[in-house]
């Protein structure tokens, strides 16, 4: 009766109007939530939940379970209790019928105003009691440890536990039952030996598994290599539990177990942390600091195995800010704010009234976690509530939203939040009318219509009632009842913008004023449609990738859907995981492969379409890492230990980050004996440390190690040796007494130093410090064999402290050695910073103690291994001298680049003498210097050792290649760059390509090199209106680096007026005639692909020609009359002057004065005949590619359009070239010669050729000395008309002239020039010859200097045949007789001597012999 009349009094207050004030909150909460809970197969369970709050009476509970509501009034089993909580009478539970297992959630609702959930909790249900499979019986060796498991599903786990012999086996430090069952036995007696079980009890009838032996050795017993039994795998558990992580590790002796936290001891020292049943390590009250990776290490006098996990303590969700109760008005803007922390990070949803809050227009999530309800409606009101859930639990708090009347204020305590589009309107809210409000605006218009935002004016109310009238402005979408409100944002202003509406789309805005009174009269609704949005295209919808290669990966995408009108282009944006950069690339098509990336790397890729309206929507981010491969370095700083006669210890650390290329699955170690090369062992491991054991005493080893992913095994290292110990120490009995103790008392500590016993040859396992006040039995500690000195902590100052030290071993411990000491006062302080070693006096007996500081390491030196690495190699003077390390000392090797600016170090340890430093940058100057640390101790920084790494391939390309054209010459253009941002090198050069084809092979490009360090160049004679492509590629000592970005320029469409005129005269002469210009021969610019002359005809230019034309040939005819009546009166002068010059050879030293006759041959009159060829010759001739013009190219031509073609292609042009392999035969070569005048200039073990324009035309003939002595073929000459003193000015020579070829009959002589005695000038450009007065002897045939191969064979002997061709044919030879002449040997200036001057009567009948040949050659002439 009391709980009706309740509720009809909650009811009557709901209907009551409230006009003046606002109705109050409704608290309404839960003061009880359900938990997780476990339940029993076939028992019963409760979920407990109540819920709080003044109308608590009358709130009606309900429950949930996995999201749908229970119907508990039909239910037999479950039923709701009076307090609200459920209550299961039996749980159900099979293997295929879980009724009762769930997620279950609590929900009280009060009718008319709302509902609220609970947060959620798990029921989980017991199994059948069963076992997946039995204990086994095991052994282990007194004192050792071992794990019987039981194995059951992790909800029995609780459920189970051991009995031995019946009898519950009771759990202390030293047995310990992990919570999955498992039972843990350290330190293993004959008292544990007996039968076990494991028993599952309390879930019905008890469940035992089958009884199992466990044996216990004796402890003395063979040695036993270390395994782990169980060890610690990787977890999850919430903030306040306990966790258990194992390590149990089984051999002989027995190990000790260490815990590390991220590479740190961990700290035993917390009253949380302790080390179980041998080495479990057990955390209670878990916090987030405790989260990390925990390594437990192993280790005996053998060898040492460690094995690791990952802890994560979860931290469940908390509140830091909740929501909060809201008052409000129709059309208004309000934010819920729900602020929440937890790991991992929670994930936020909205629940209105025990339903979730879907995002749309007008519910959005805002500021991470925030919900924000815009242009609110009356039935919007309710409770909403912020629930946050990750693995470690869920919360939930709720507010409650009230909407008020128009005319009912808002409490000023409601404001805050709300948004700012609202404020303004809240703030205008009236309490009181005491006068009109303002009519309704007028005129309301869009002014401005825009795709998303709509700009409003209007006019003011024809009654205002007041001043300062406010505005506001209610706008929806057309057809809804939702309305939203904007301000005005001062008194009087009258227009208001609309921001974020959607494209196409119908509004409805109305505008109201207000007044001191309140809100005026509404303006009649306006409808107003946005703009359409101009449609770039969509995402590229199912964007993949898939790796194909170590360094490649496939993408492909679709067409977008969305998107007006054709995709023009797609950009590819793609970054490597974890860079901050991102690079992007223009792709066509649909696919696209990527190549050049990193091994084993995970890269981002997004795809973004343009269209003609630009970029469109990009595509969500898309991973992908490319495949592993093998790694690309060796394992780096490997070191070997040897432990004894037998084994050697080789520890090593990962090949340097960037060149793994993948998981790491395996190290592999080849190890020989020294010497034998092909007798190598292999072992592979997991682990960075292997022993090797099982080897010969007194031995040398080579070792060398590689590491492999699922690709293969990487590059291995060097070898490295080591050499086995002659024979091991001793162990069948206790070490002696420590040969000297010595301590140093402080204030609150005691130093404690000793030297190792006296007897070397008795193996030391460590040494054992005990210590007390008056007694050194108080307090034991151990520590290890190569640790000479201890610091005894935490003392008593003023106290008198006796102290032992014994070393152990297997055996046992020796013989002790005391020594007391008192601290130190309070008020007798010492220098906590002094070396502890400067504290002791030691005996003259024992090792002097290491000086304070460490010696510095030295000779340092760094030595360059590759373009990245440089290891670097150092000594210690505080080693022995043979430098072997036995102590834990280490080193620090710190580098940076040379560079003023870096200041910044990179630091690396090694335990050996030597580092390799990886990931260097090329051609970078490094110093290095190193610093040895020892315990506490550690040296200054050694002296530095610089070192520079190599060259390599410059790994980018030249950047911002720009091309200009040239001013006044459009043919011509000028590309400019800048050097390659990491040219790993000194650039030596640049090669530019460029082509009218973008798509053609790079060899198919133009090349243009450039030599140097130069950043421009200059391209001529290209093509007019043609786009051509560029791009370039640097060059250093070690090669090509990657080519640029090709960069696109068109050539101007027009040339000058003046250059167009000069173009078109080279192409205006006479039919069949020589043009005034030298013929465009290949690689002239008329030649070039794609270029082109004018042809336009102007009668200037013809009168021109034709003038030239006529005064040219005037002068040639001048010239020609001239000179031939010059050449006859110079011929007898010359003949004149040669008979009065017969006795006086003798007294004149010079051959100046020897003038030869000029001998004419009219070779217009010659006839060529053909002569029968030897047959041994064998001619082969190599074509040239060249391709000819009609017109025969000029020598000139020829040669700069091969070198032309040759530089820009980048190929070596051909040139024909006879080649014979028969022995060489007499032959006439051609070879150019200078007048007499310049005989002195030239030599013919030279052959310089002549420079251009100096146009040679003499010929000389000379014979061999024998048949088989080879005659030199030289390039031919361009020729011209003979000249005797200094040259014309150069002129191009005619294609005739280049047909010619010069004959020299040539006796091979010691190297020294052998001037001719006689000077032919033609009157015909074609050849002339000139008769040399040499000798020929069949005496002492000389060898030949230079290597030469025959134009043509000897056909008859004394008869020499000339060879007269061009480069394009051949011509047939003609028979020439050669007199013979005395044997002479002349100097380069022809001083004669007793044995070689001519008589006078000698040159006569040699005269006599030149006019008779030369009256044979007329004879042919005319013939």
């Amino acid at each position: 009766m009391a709980e009706r009349h309740a509720r009809l009094l909650l009811f009557l207050s709901i209907l009551t109007p409230q006009c003046s004030a606002a109705r109050a909150f409704t608290p309404l909460r839960f003061s009880v939530e359900p938990t997780d809970t476990l339940a029993v197969r076939g028992l019963p369970a409760v979920l407990n939940c109540s819920v709080a709050g003044g109308e608590a009476a009358v709130a009606r509970v309900e429950w949930r379970k996995d999201g749908t509501f229970l119907n508990l009034a039909a239910d037999e089993r479950r039923r709701l209790l009076p307090g609200g909580s459920l209550f299961i009478g039996a749980v159900v539970h099979s293997k295929h019928n879980r009724p009762d297992e769930g997620v279950y959630q609590c929900t009280a609702t009060l009718d008319s105003l709302g509902s609220i959930s609970s947060r959620t909790a798990r029921l989980t249900v017991a199994g059948v009691p069963r076992f997946s499979g039995q204990p086994e019986a095991v052994s282990v060796h007194a004192g050792g440890s071992e794990v019987l498991n039981c194995e059951v599903s992790a909800e029995l786990g609780p459920f189970a536990h051991w009995e031995r012999a019946g009898v519950a086996v009771e759990m202390d430090g030293r047995l310990v039952q992990l919570p999955n069952g498992a039972l843990v036995i350290s330190e293993a007696s004959s008292a544990d030996a007996g039968p076990y079980r494991c028993v599952i009890e309390g879930l019905g009838p008890l469940k035992a598994s089958e009884d199992v032996q466990l044996h216990v050795l004796p402890g003395a017993g063979l040695e036993e290599r270390l395994e782990v039994l169980l060890g610690p795998v990787s977890l999850a558990k919430p903030v306040g539990e306990t966790v258990l992580l194992p390590c149990v590790v089984k051999g002989s002796p027995v190990p000790t177990i260490g815990w590390m936290r991220n590479a740190k001891a961990v700290d035993q020292s917390d009253e949380r942390i302790s080390v179980i049943g041998g080495g479990v390590l057990r955390i209670a009250n878990l916090t987030s600091e405790d989260s990390g990776t925990y390594s437990c290490r192993a280790d005996n006098s053998n060898e040492s195995v460690e094995t690791q996990a990952k802890l994560t303590v979860l931290v469940p969700p908390q509140f830091l800010k909740k929501p909060s109760n809201i008052y409000a008005h129709e059309a208004m803007d309000i934010i819920f704010e729900c602020n929440v922390t937890g790991f991992p990070a929670p994930t936020v949803k909205w629940v209105k009234n025990g339903d979730a809050v879907i995002p749309s227009d007008y519910f959005k999530i805002v500021n991470q976690h925030d919900l924000q309800v815009l242009g609110l409606v009356k039935s919007d009101e309710g409770f909403y509530q912020c629930m946050a859930e990750n693995e470690a639990g869920n919360i939930q708090a709720g507010a409650q939203l009230i909407i008020l009347e128009q005319d009912v204020a808002l409490p000023t305590s409601a404001v805050p939040s709300l948004t700012s589009a609202t404020t303004d309107h809240v703030a205008s809210g009236p309490g009181e009318r005491p006068g009109p409000a303002p009519t309704a605006p007028r005129d309301l218009v869009a002014s401005l219509v825009s795709t998303r935002f709509i700009k409003l004016t209007w006019r003011l109310p024809a009654e205002l009632h007041g001043e300062n009238l406010t505005y506001s402005v209610f706008h929806s979408l057309h057809g809804s009842s939702r309305e939203r409100v904007e301000n005005t944002t001062a008194p009087g202003e009258m227009q208001v913008t609309i921001q974020n509406l959607m494209p196409d789309t119908k509004y409805t805005f109305r505008v109201v004023a207000s007044n001191r009174n309140g809100l005026g009269e509404s303006s009649p609704p306006l409808t107003v449609a946005t703009q359409p949005e101009v449609q770039v295209p969509g995402p590229a919808p199912n964007l993949q990738a898939a790796s194909i290669t170590s360094t490649s990966v496939t993408l492909t995408w679709e067409r977008p859907l969305t998107g007006n009108g054709e995709i023009h282009t797609y950009k590819l944006y793609y970054s490597e995981k974890g860079q901050d950069t991102e690079q992007d690339l223009d792709v066509a098509g649909l696919s696209y492969t990527m190549t050049g990336l990193k091994k084993f790397t995970e890269y981002s890729f997004r795809m973004v379409a343009y269209n003609k309206h630009g970029p469109g929507v990009s595509t969500e981010d898309l991973l992908i890492q490319t495949l592993s491969d093998v790694p690309s370095a060796a394992p780096q700083n490997v070191s070997l230990e040897v432990q004894n006669s037998k084994s050697i210890m080789i520890r090593w650390q990962p090949p340097p980050p960037g060149t793994l290329n993948g998981e790491l699955t395996a190290y592999k170690i080849r190890y020989r004996k020294s010497g034998r090369r092909g007798e190598a062992a292999e072992v592979m491991t997991t682990q960075l440390s292997q022993l090797i054991d099982g080897l010969d005493s007194g031995a040398e080893y080579s070792f060398r190690l590689s590491a492999s992913t699922t690709n293969g095994t990487g590059p291995a290292t060097e070898w490295l040796t080591a050499e086995t110990f002659e024979s091991d120490l001793d162990e069948s009995q206790v070490p002696g007494m420590p040969s000297s103790l010595h301590v140093r008392p402080l204030v609150n500590s005691i130093v404690v130093s000793w030297t190792p016993p006296e007897n070397q040859y008795i193996v030391v396992r460590g040494y054992s410090i005990a210590y007390g006040i008056g007694s050194p039995h108080a307090q034991t500690i151990k520590v290890d064999y190569k640790q000479r000195y201890y610091s005894i902590d935490n003392l008593d100052p003023s106290s008198h402290y006796v102290i032992t030290l014994k070393a152990f071993n297997n055996m046992g411990e020796g013989i002790p050695v005391y020594e007391s000491a008192i601290t130190r006062s309070q008020s007798d302080p010492i220098d906590p910073e002094i070396d502890l070693f400067e504290l002791f006096h030691h005996p003259p007996h024992t090792p002097a103690p290491d000086p304070s500081p460490m010696l510095p390491p030295v000779g340092v030196q760094a030595s360059v291994v590759s373009h990245d690495a440089i290891k670097v190699s150092w000594a210690d003077n505080s080693l022995p001298k043979n430098q072997k390390i036995t102590d834990s000392r280490y080193y620090t090797i710190r580098w940076k680049t040379n560079i003023p600016a870096n200041t910044k170090y990179k630091v690396a340890n090694a335990t050996t003498l030597t580092h390799t430093v990886a990931n260097l940058k090329a051609n970078t100057l490094y110093e290095f210097s190193v610093m040895v640390t020892k315990g506490r101790r550690t040296s200054t920084w050694s002296m530095t050792a610089h070192g520079t790494t190599f060259e390599t391939l410059p790994t980018s390309a030249p950047k911002d290649v720009t091309v200009v054209s040239k001013e006044g010459r459009p043919r011509t253009i000028n590309i400019n760059w800048q050097p390659p941002s990491e040219a790993n090198g000194k650039i030596t050069g640049y090669i530019i390509y460029y082509s009218t084809d973008v798509n053609a092979e790079v060899h198919d490009w133009v090349v243009e090199p450039v030599m140097g360090n130069r950043l421009t160049h200059q391209i001529q004679e290209l093509t007019l209106d043609t786009t051509y492509y560029f791009k370039i590629q640097a060059r250093n000592s070690k090669g090509m680096g990657p080519l640029s970005d090709t960069v696109q320029f068109r050539t101007p469409k027009a040339e000058p007026l003046d250059k167009m005129s000069s173009d078109q005269v080279g192409f205006q002469g006479k039919a069949g005639g020589r043009s005034t210009l030298p013929d465009h021969g290949f690689g002239s610019s008329l030649d070039k692909p794609g270029i082109t002359g004018s042809h336009e005809n102007h009668i200037l230019v013809i009168v021109i020609i034709v003038s030239v034309g006529v005064f040219t040939i005037v002068a040639v005819v001048v010239g020609a009359v001239l000179c031939t009546r010059r050449s006859n009166s110079q011929q007898k002068k010359k003949r004149a002057a040669c008979k009065s010059t017969n006795g006086s050879h003798k007294s004149k030293s010079t051959s100046k004065d020897l003038k030869p006759p000029d001998l004419w041959i009219h070779h217009e009159r010659v006839e060529m005949k053909p002569i029968d060829k030897s047959p041994e010759p064998n001619l082969v001739m190599t074509e040239t590619p060249i391709p000819r013009n009609t017109q025969e190219p000029s020598g000139h031509e020829v040669e700069e359009s091969v070198s032309t073609l040759a530089g820009r292609r980048g190929v070596r042009p051909k040139i024909m070239m006879p080649f014979d392999p028969q022995p060489p035969q007499p032959v006439i070569s051609a070879h150019p010669i200078h007048s007499l005048d310049h005989l002195h200039h030239h030599h013919h073990h030279h052959y310089h050729p002549p420079p251009r324009g100096y146009l040679h035309h003499q010929i000389s003939l000379r014979a061999p000395a024998t048949p088989s002595t080879p005659v030199p073929y030289v390039d031919r000459a361009p020729s011209s008309e003979s000249v005797r003193t200094q040259p014309p000015a150069p002129q191009p020579p005619s294609a005739a002239e280049l047909q010619q070829s010069e004959a020299v009959i040539k006796e091979e002589d010691p190297p020294s020039y052998k001037p001719p005695s006689a000077h032919v000038h033609p009157s015909h450009p074609m050849k002339s010859f000139a008769v040399p007065t040499v000798s020929v002897s069949a005496h002492n045939p000389p060898s030949s200097a230079l290597p030469c191969t025959p134009l043509l064979a000897q056909p008859v002997p004394g008869v020499k045949t000339a060879s007269i061709g061009t480069l394009g044919r051949a011509r047939a030879p003609v028979a020439v007789t050669v007199p013979s002449a005395p044997d002479s040997a002349e100097t380069s200036k022809m001083l004669p001597t007793k044995e070689t001057a001519y008589e006078t009567d000698e040159l006569s009948e040699e005269m006599a012999h030149l006019e008779g040949l030369m009256k044979d050659l007329n004879a042919i002439t005319t013939a």
